[in-house]
């Protein structure tokens, strides 16, 4: 079972809309996508940054309400900046 899921919707590079959840299931993070919202979730191993991103903001706006701890948003940025070595967080 997973500990946190994070959802939302962006445009897909065709230009359709796509949803993305974000699970974190043990110490690491897993992405899915899927197109309509009767299909099936589909694994999306290699998220673009701005997926990336759009999981830290919602992690960020958990940690407001009291939802995660302050050192799961380190983890997490500390893990983009891994990823993606020039990105602005």
């Amino acid at each position: 079972m997973p500990r946190a899921e994070v959802n939302w919707k962006r445009r897909s590079p065709d230009g359709e809309t796509v949803q993305v959840k974000a699970q974190h299931i043990g110490d690491q993070w897993r992405f899915f996508v899927r197109g309509a919202r009767y299909e099936q979730w589909q694994p999306f191993d290699e998220p673009p940054l701005d997926d990336w991103l759009a999981l830290l903001d919602g992690i960020r706006r958990r940690l407001g309400r009291g939802l995660v701890r302050p050192e799961d948003v380190a983890r997490l940025e500390r893990l983009v900046r891994e990823r993606f070595p020039g990105a602005e967080l």
